[in-house]
């Protein structure tokens, strides 16, 4: 049943994780200098250790402004204070948890009828005030204290960058701390005189109820950093004022710093040794100590980065809280205690004992004390813990293996999807290429053809003219001498003809591969034998062939006889058939 009521305290733990995570890595996130991922594992175990080792010291405080004595009441205070806190983030402003309670505590102080202690109260709302000017003060002396440690050493920027990454995370982690020691008591502070007086032995260590208590308070503000805190970052790192990692780093550290004075009991104790006041132990508001070290930062670089009207609604934030919590709280214990009969307090007012221990402290048996030895279940909790994270970690290495292997077997199919359209491209300009080039040696082959045929008709011409001119010779009255000299100069043109060199040019570059394939099989031709292989090739006859050589006929036969013996051909092989196939 404790179990049930607690759960209004833990969604406070939320909401408050939700919102004042923006506190700490705000500005870090904000500047890009941290990854939200880090800062939300890091904030996340520094505000637990925070609460359970130090969050006595405020929550002693909160007490003693109202003991809610009631476990109803307890449970209807910190859910209203919850609800106000949840609906000021949804509205992306970083709010005060602390104003939350302590105005749904008033509230209760007002409906249960306990008188409020002005004392306390006024020493509470005096760090309200505090707080903000405490941060300003803080950073601004900070911010110079770096400025001229930085002009002073000259660290490359690169490097400069990595410390303050560094520095950050490790301010950051001293942040939640302070967070977790100061602000546990807003979550279960109202809890404590209803907690079950337990006792759990964990074999080395043991929590009473209350340190349970915070264990458990600190939980809730951890899955709040982790779930909901990513928006008031942005806003706290963005939209106040744009932050440098040297503003960021200052601005994180002076607010931890405020945190922590108020939070320490130790440092309240060696001050109070030396002769000096005690430090008020009270949970102040991290989102005014953070505000407040923006604004001093602002100022010292002469306020015009800030932006005054963000400023303004958070303010206006801070004022309403307090007001709308105490409201809300009022009228739901009125409603709790007349609607569902839910004892909202006790007639009897309790004081809240003492709950200063820590961890170093144990916990003192009395006969009540329900002492449960929880060694066993903690050994064997581990142990499942470490079989379930074993397994995951497999899990997520095969697969991360898989994964690889599909973006490696994606990119050996898009390397040969790419090669595979080149070499279609390829090919398909060699085609081209290649069509071209059998157009040209077409056309080539066409005019070979019709050189060969002109010089064969213009040969037969002639052959007859040089006949007809010797009968002409043979008779007695002719001039002997005019037609002699017009034989011979026929003769001369037979022999001498451009347009036989022409075909002699086409017929070599024409065939040149056949000339290659038939040297390769016949080696020992000679440059006449191949010639008159490209003419056979042609299909021409002996006696065109001869007109073309300008031999006799008789020759050409003689040289194909010739031919057909150096390439050892037999009577039945056909010449011509031989020559195609090559």
């Amino acid at each position: 049943m404790f179990l049930f009521f607690l759960s209004s305290g833990l969604f406070l733990g939320w909401s408050l994780g939700a919102n004042d995570a923006a506190n700490i890595f705000g500005s870090a996130v904000g500047s890009k200098m941290v990854k939200f991922s880090v800062a939300v594992i890091i904030a996340s175990i520094f505000v637990i250790l925070g609460a359970v080792l130090q969050g006595a010291g405020a929550s002693d405080t909160l007490g003693k402004l109202g003991s809610v004595n009631a476990i109803g009441g307890a449970f209807t205070v910190a859910l209203c204070a919850g609800v106000t806190v949840f609906w000021m983030t949804r509205l992306k402003l970083p709010v005060s948890t602390s104003q939350a309670i302590i105005g749904a505590i008033i509230g209760w102080n007002f409906y249960s009828g306990n008188t409020t202690d002005i004392t306390v109260l006024g020493r509470i709302v005096s760090t309200w005030v505090a707080g903000p000017i405490l941060g300003a003060i803080f950073a601004i002396l900070l911010y110079l204290l770096l400025k001229f440690f930085l002009e002073r050493s000259q660290i490359h920027l690169i490097k400069l960058d990595a410390y303050l990454k560094y520095a950050l995370l490790i301010i950051g982690a001293f942040g939640a701390y302070s967070l977790g020691a100061n602000n546990v008591a807003n979550v279960v502070g109202v809890f404590i005189p209803s907690v079950p007086d337990l006792y759990l032995d964990f074999g080395f260590f043991a929590l009473d109820g209350v340190q349970l208590l915070f264990l458990v308070g600190g939980i809730s503000i951890a899955v709040g950093i982790a779930t909901y805190s990513k928006k008031v970052m942005m806003t706290v790192g963005n939209e106040l004022m744009k932050l440098s990692a040297e503003a960021a780093l200052v601005i994180v550290l002076a607010h931890a710093m405020v945190l922590f004075i108020f939070s320490s009991s130790s440092l309240s104790n060696a001050i109070q040794s030396i002769g000096l006041p005690a430090i008020p132990l009270v949970p102040v508001s991290s989102s005014q100590a953070i505000v407040g070290a923006i604004m001093g930062v602002g100022l010292l670089k002469g306020g015009r980065g800030i932006k005054f009207n963000i400023l303004g609604r958070i303010s206006l934030g801070w004022v309403t809280t307090p007001i709308i919590a105490g409201f809300v709280s009022f009228m739901s214990l009125f409603f709790m205690d007349n609607v569902f009969k839910l004892e909202v307090f006790n007639e009897t007012n309790t004081a809240l004992t003492s709950v200063t221990t820590n961890l170093n402290n144990l916990p003192t048996l009395s006969e009540t004390t329900l002492n449960i030895n929880l060694f066993q279940p903690l050994l064997y909790g581990i142990i499942v813990i470490l079989i379930v994270v074993i397994i995951v970690l497999v899990l997520k290495l095969t697969n991360d293996k898989l994964h690889s292997k599909d973006e490696e077997s994606t990119d050996i199919v898009r390397k040969y999807k790419a090669q595979e359209a080149f070499l279609k491209t390829e090919l398909t300009k060699v085609n081209s290429e290649n069509a071209e080039l059998e157009k040209e040696i077409e056309f080539k082959r066409k005019e070979q053809m019709n050189i060969a045929l002109s010089i064969i008709q213009k040969n037969r011409f002639l052959e007859k003219l040089r006949t007809k001119i010797d009968a002409i010779i043979n008779k007695s009255d002719t001039n002997q001498e005019e037609l002699s000299n017009l034989k011979k100069l026929i003769v001369e043109n037979l022999s001498i003809d451009k347009d036989r060199q022409r075909f002699n040019i086409y017929i070599n570059e024409l065939n040149r591969d056949f000339y290659f394939r038939l040297l390769n099989r016949y080696p020992n031709l000679t440059e006449n034998e191949q010639h008159l292989c490209a003419l056979v090739r042609l299909n021409l006859s002996s006696k065109d062939m001869a007109s073309i050589l300008n031999i006799s006929t008789k020759s050409v036969e003689v040289n194909r006889h010739r031919l057909r013996k150096k390439m050892h051909l037999k009577r039945e092989n056909n010449l011509s058939e031989i020559i195609s196939k090559l």
